[in-house]
């Protein structure tokens, strides 16, 4: 993601937000549906060994600033879910004890989690709901809001992020079947908030 340039990087927050696209011109201004999910993958620096633990960054903190200086906050709150994927050992690749649910399994799973939030909330998914859905819908246990109540403080959230972290973790709350979101959903959600 880091590889384009910073505006043209910046110009999905407006589709990402809206889910639309405006192209405005002298003349007229045109709205094009554009609901899409957007998959992105960065590295940490531009050599792309900061924080490995085999292999020495060659970057100076001037240039990793730099690097991941073209991500904006508000681009990165508009992004539901941020998550580091540390380099594989061999032995993880190999071992097949690791691979332990089939991809057969993860779809019942899901089909489990979706019949679960139909149910709640008819046909709209977790990450479309408004701001009055938020409340209506990602009900909290004590537990849960005090750990969201001090990450919202101790990692200056944004209302977005705020939002998209309740959103995250209705969703992780539907994979249990739970009424309520509860502090281990909470704590999940918050760690896809890391970048």
């Amino acid at each position: 993601l880091t590889e384009f340039c910073r505006p043209t990087i910046e110009a999905l927050r407006q589709p990402l937000e809206s889910g639309s696209v405006q192209i405005s011109r002298v003349a007229f201004s045109v709205d094009y549906p554009a609901n899409f999910t957007l998959v992105a993958a960065l590295n940490p620096c531009p050599c792309g060994f900061y924080g490995d633990s085999k292999r020495r960054c060659s970057c100076s903190s001037t240039q990793i600033e730099r690097y991941l200086g073209k991500l904006s906050g508000p681009l990165l709150d508009r992004i539901d879910l941020h998550v580091h994927v540390p380099a594989v050992k061999y032995d993880e690749l190999t071992d097949s004890a690791n691979n332990e649910r089939s991809s057969s399994e993860m779809k019942l799973e899901a089909g489990r989690a979706i019949s679960f939030r139909v149910e709640r909330q008819g046909e709209k998914d977790n990450s479309s709901l408004a701001a009055e859905e938020v409340d209506k819908f990602c009900l909290l246990s004590v537990d849960a809001e005090k750990i969201i109540r001090l990450a919202f403080e101790k990692l200056n959230m944004s209302a977005r992020s705020y939002h998209k972290v309740l959103k995250v973790s209705r969703t992780i709350a539907d994979f249990e079947c739970s009424e309520k979101i509860e502090a281990r959903h909470a704590r999940e959600a918050i760690m896809y908030r890391s970048l």
